[in-house]
C-alpha cells in the first residue's frame, strides 16, 4: 500500500492535509495538530485497511479518517476529546483524605516571648 509508505514519510500534520487533499483552517491545525493524527491512527487502527483495497480505496479510506478526525476537533477541544493519556488521567478524581478540624490536635502552643 503505496499510499500508506508516503504518508509515513511525512511530518508535519499540513503535509497529511495536502497530501489528501484534505481542506482545513491553520488555526484548528494549530492547536490541535497532534491530537488530529492520533485520532486518525485511532479510527485506522479500529478499522484497519482491507490488504485486498486497491490504492484508490486506500487513499480514500485515509481522507475519510483524517476529515473526521479534523472534525472532530473543529467542534471540540483537545482537552474536552482526551485524546491523550495526560488528558484522560487528568479527569481522574483526586484521591483526597479529608481531615476533619475536630481531628487535629495543638502539637504545641507558642506563648508570648516564647522562642521558635
Amino acid at each position: 500500500m503505496q499510499v500508506l509508505q508516503e504518508l509515513r514519510r511525512l511530518s508535519a500534520a499540513e503535509e497529511f492535509f495536502e497530501q489528501l487533499g484534505v481542506p482545513y483552517d491553520p488555526t484548528v491545525l494549530n492547536v490541535a495538530r497532534l491530537h488530529i493524527l492520533r485520532r486518525m491512527r485511532s479510527y485506522l487502527d479500529e478499522q484497519g485497511l482491507d490488504t485486498e483495497l486497491d490504492e484508490a480505496m486506500v487513499r480514500e479510506r485515509c481522507r475519510t479518517l483524517l476529515s473526521r478526525a479534523y472534525q472532530d476537533f473543529v467542534v471540540s477541544t483537545p482537552i474536552a476529546e482526551r485524546s491523550f493519556k495526560v488528558h484522560r488521567d487528568a479527569i481522574r478524581p483526586s484521591r483526597q483524605i479529608m481531615v476533619g478540624l475536630e481531628d487535629l490536635t495543638v502539637v504545641a502552643e507558642l506563648t508570648e516571648g516564647s522562642k521558635t
